[in-house]
């Protein structure tokens, strides 16, 4: 297409087009790339002792969070283990100590901000550790998605579910429109909660769980469920399509489990006769469908603990977390594969290795406080009541 051609149209170029030709930058996705310090070496062979000796120093002062998807190299100096919500109220549960050191994502320690004291101080090993789901819902789409609704003249009926994995300021906006928080193992309840608040619900920003618990768990048909595009005029949907739907679905996912697909279901009962195929509910529908079972994290921990010797499972969900299963229950005969056959790390998670945390713990061990992560107060006023209307879920 010619220049002119595109004057005539007048497209405008959007903000992902000038990042991917070079004339912007996007200061959430570069955040943390550089540290206000020297990491020590990854081949540095006393990494190990070296965090060891700042933690042993800190004493209750720190208290380590390690998510079930971080590497084992970081998980062996966690205080506790568990999903981002888990880990949250265990912190806020430790309100000695004075620093909170999240192994996680940008939008956990953010969640463990809002729940801990104003004098503890959350701290994230590496900034640049996001979350490209959490990252697929900004503010200001959210803000111009509530715009069409209103236009629509839905947006009284219409309550804002947003799932745990989601940033501080999608957390305050649903509180802010009455609405609640869900975790991939309350999300049912979060609905039906929903539902007697008003006759829609607004699902951020992972359209998966939204779609796999609205027709999985509540009974609802695909036709009750719209997917909003924030890249498209009006979301891509016209207002009759709006009005029509129950769920209206967040355009977001996950980028390790959107990678599972029936193809790597139908491949490993091929591969592994008598296999239990055992999903996150953040997978594909047709991926959910075709499964056996499907649940959150600690629910994919607690069926395996429960499973009987000999018993082989194909794992939907990080490989981290399939890969420590696996080692743990392999004594007990118990045969856990990963669900696809290609690698797939969560990569942002993944940032926090060793170095980081190191680099952390001995700048804080010497009164350094580094990359923490704070919420202004009137976002976590806001969203702590969502949480707590989560909380408050029967």
């Amino acid at each position: 297409m010619t220049t002119a051609q595109t004057q005539e149209l007048d497209v405008q170029p959007t903000p992902l087009a000038l990042l991917l030709l070079g004339r912007e930058a996007d200061p959430r996705s570069e955040r943390g790339v550089e540290c206000p310090g020297d990491l020590p070496s990854a081949s540095d062979p006393d990494l190990v002792a070296r965090a060891r000796a700042a933690k042993e120093k800190l004493g209750d002062k720190v208290f380590v969070l390690g998510h079930h998807y971080q590497r084992d190299e970081v998980i062996q100096f966690a205080d506790v283990t568990g999903d981002s919500f888990k880990l949250a109220r265990d912190a806020a549960a430790r309100p000695e100590a004075e620093y909170i050191v999240f192994c996680g994502v940008h939008f956990m320690a953010e969640s463990a901000d809002i729940l801990t004291s104003g004098d503890q101080k959350v701290v994230l090993p590496d900034l640049a550790a996001g979350c490209s789901m959490a990252d697929m819902a900004t503010a200001e789409q959210v803000a111009e998605c509530w715009d069409v609704l209103t236009e629509a003249g839905i947006a009284e009926q219409v309550v804002p579910v947003s799932y745990m994995n989601s940033s501080a300021d999608i957390k305050a906006f649903t509180g802010k429109h009455g609405g609640t928080i869900c975790t991939s193992s309350n999300a049912e309840r979060a609905l039906n909660w929903a539902f007697e608040q008003g006759e829609q619900v607004l699902f951020l920003p992972d359209q998966h769980l939204g779609r796999n618990t609205a027709v999985r768990d509540l009974g609802m048909s695909l036709e009750d469920c719209v997917v909003y595009n924030p890249h498209r005029p009006n979301g891509g949907l016209t207002a009759e399509e709006l009005r029509a739907a129950k769920m209206i679905l967040w355009r977001g996912h996950c980028s390790v489990h959107g990678r599972f697909s029936l193809d790597s279901v139908n491949d490993v009962r091929e591969r592994i006769p008598g296999v239990n195929v055992l999903v996150h509910p953040e997978c594909k529908h047709e991926v959910v469908a075709a499964a056996d079972y499907v649940g959150s994290t600690e629910y994919i921990i607690k069926a395996l603990e429960a499973a009987p010797a000999g018993s082989k499972w194909a794992i939907g969900t990080e490989l981290n977390l399939v890969r420590r299963l696996a080692n743990r229950f392999a004594p007990e005969g118990k045969e856990i594969v990963f669900l696809d056959k290609t690698v797939c790390f969560c990569s942002t998670m993944n940032r926090i290795d060793l170095p980081h945390l190191v680099w952390t713990l001995e700048s804080l061990a010497e009164g350094t406080l580094v990359n923490r992560i704070e919420v202004d107060q009137e976002t976590e006023a806001f969203a702590k009541l969502a949480l707590e209307r989560m909380l408050a879920l029967p």
